[in-house]
């Protein structure tokens, strides 16, 4: 793809950025859209301030765009009134630009599968407060596409992690960090139970794949990551690249709902625990039937993830 063939990032949080800077390597135009200047931005990638609730605002920030990404996220405990405000002005931004529109998701919006593994048929039957946002901002998405008002491809990934994941995931500082720390590894649920983590650098080469390759769009699609293992054998992966045991601190469910009562986050956490009272599992065949086989090796991830830990400062 040519360099005058612009890519229009939305959102330079932890995917944001990762994805940028993998366009960008790939000698892809980018443009890089969030309300504040990130701290760091790799080199050679176009930023643009925007306030991405106004359309008009994010219509000018994608102005020459092929491709628009939606990577924009809102806060964990206000998801249901600020994200999708944000999404409909990306939405709005690949419009009026006629780019294609690639989106970023999670998996809340499938609900409980009862340790089925999720392939991109399953339904979208959210139990929870933020499984039916996530749910009704795909249906908004998927009826735009089918109204013939933009080109979608949709990526989704499971909880990620992964060289500069701190907080805002289950396997971030509270592992990894924890773990560096000699502390025990904090965790919601059953860790003997497979639960599938996706890799931030994956999901950026995944996304790029989708802005890419003609094939991706008009579908969804889960992204491509490391393979499925108990959460205990991840953290045992963890142990080997720190050098000692690293032991789990496991917050019972009804734990967590009484911790609510007084901390918003784990409050709002608490609904999302049956993923991890049961096998979660992102099925991801089909993109490797139709890209490639793709996904960074466990054992990879994690030693790569532990290396950037070790480089912050105060890190042992």
């Amino acid at each position: 793809m040519g360099e005058d063939r612009l890519h229009v990032v939305f959102g330079t949080g932890q995917v944001g950025s990762a994805l940028a800077a993998h366009l960008a390597g790939l000698g892809v135009a980018v443009r890089a859209v969030s309300r504040h200047r990130p701290a760091t931005l790799a080199g050679g990638i176009d930023w643009r301030a925007a306030d991405v609730t106004d359309p008009e605002a994010a219509t000018d920030a994608a102005k020459g765009a092929s491709v628009v990404y939606q990577c924009v996220n809102a806060p964990y405990t206000q998801w249901p009134e600020l994200f999708p405000p944000l999404q409909r002005g990306v939405l709005a931004a690949a419009e009026r630009t006629s780019a294609l529109l690639v989106a970023l998701e999670n998996l809340y919006g499938y609900g409980p599968t009862g340790g089925r593994p999720m392939t991109e048929d399953v339904p979208l039957a959210a139990t929870t407060v933020k499984g039916r946002t996530r749910a009704a901002m795909t249906a908004e998405l998927l009826a735009a596409a089918e109204a013939g008002r933009v080109r979608l491809a949709i990526g989704r990934a499971s909880d990620f992690f992964g060289p500069g994941v701190t907080q805002g995931s289950t396997l971030g500082e509270r592992v990894f960090g924890n773990a560096l720390a000699g502390r025990r590894a904090d965790f919601i649920g059953n860790p003997d139970l497979p639960h599938t983590y996706s890799y931030v650098p994956d999901i950026a080469a995944g996304l790029a794949t989708l802005g890419t390759d003609p094939r991706a769009a008009g579908q969804v699609w889960h992204l491509p990551g490391p393979r499925t293992v108990t959460t205990r054998a991840l953290l045992d992966l963890v142990a080997g690249e720190v050098g000692h045991p690293v032991g789990i601190r496991s917050v019972p469910k009804l734990a967590v709902r009484a911790l609510g009562l007084v901390n918003p986050m784990l409050r709002e956490l608490a609904e999302m625990a049956y993923e991890f009272d049961q096998p979660f599992i992102l099925d991801t065949s089909k993109y490797e039937s139709a890209f490639g086989a793709a996904g960074t090796p466990l054992a990879d991830a994690i030693a790569a993830t532990v290396a950037w830990y070790r480089t912050r400062p105060g890190t042992s």
